[in-house]
């Protein structure tokens, strides 16, 4: 017995034809197309999916600023004064503290004249 004809809008289409969309070559070449587009995502957001180490400048002084205030957390730590949630608390809040010292922020808006 043969297979039935399939019917389309146009009509019907015979049992052995088969579009050329629906051949292996054409499948392979719509994954390649899928695979070239995935690269160029993920070339474009290579930095957000593999982020840099962030450099620290010598001049810096927000980096200045953290290490002094850290330093001292860290001896307030090693002597006792403080356990470790409140010093991770405290860097937290020196981080904030010299951003908001020698910021790297945009400050205050104009004040009208």
């Amino acid at each position: 017995m043969s297979e039935p004809s399939r019917r389309t809008p146009d009509g019907p289409i015979p049992a052995g034809r088969t579009s050329a969309l629906d051949r292996p070559v054409a499948r392979v070449g719509a994954f390649l197309v899928f695979l070239s587009v995935a690269a160029v995502l993920a070339w474009i957001h290579r930095d957000d999916l593999f982020p840099r180490e962030a450099t620290i400048s010598a001049d810096d002084p927000v980096a200045k600023c953290l290490a002094e205030r850290s330093a001292d957390i860290d001896k307030m730590r090693q002597d006792g004064v403080v356990d470790p949630d409140r010093a991770k608390l405290f860097k937290s809040r020196a981080e904030a503290l010299c951003q908001a010292q020698f910021g790297a922020g945009s400050g205050p808006p104009p004040l009208p004249q």
